[in-house]
């Protein structure tokens, strides 16, 4: 059975900085998705001003870790805990199947850092609140 998780969040961010080539991510909260004992997925938020938050995401090879309930909970986090107006990604360029991903999740490309990493530009994803299809719909 699949369990989400919030803590030990150092867990979750050494799973997700082993993925992304991160040395650290500051001040950060964290979601975890695990099955068995085993990581399958995490995010990590940081760079928080009350108005957005940046959000990095890591999983393990495939799809199998994909559920509606965690992306559910990793956007609910953002939105509706921390009440911010945009989530940013900031995703390589040459990351094809990153971008591909970010934009399936409904963010959109919204600018270009040009040499924002030491062998790439950064490309700058966003989503609105208004924009997520992740959220639970309220009456």
């Amino acid at each position: 059975m699949k369990q989400i998780f919030a803590q030990p969040k150092e867990a979750v961010a050494a799973f997700v900085a082993q993925r992304v080539a991160s040395e650290g991510f500051g001040d950060y909260t964290a979601i975890g998705l695990a099955e068995d004992g085993q990581m399958l997925a995490g995010v990590i938020y940081n760079n928080f001003t009350r108005a957005s938050l940046c959000m990095h995401v890591a999983a393990v090879e495939g799809k199998r870790w994909l559920t509606r309930d965690y992306l559910r909970a990793c956007f609910e986090y953002p939105f509706n805990q921390l009440a911010v107006r945009t989530v940013i990604g900031l995703v390589p360029k040459k990351n094809k199947q990153a971008r591909k991903f970010d934009e399936k999740l409904g963010f959109h490309l919204t600018g270009c850092v040009p040499d924002g990493m030491p062998a790439d530009d950064v490309l700058v994803y966003t989503m609105t609140r208004r924009q997520c299809r992740w959220l639970e719909k309220r009456n």
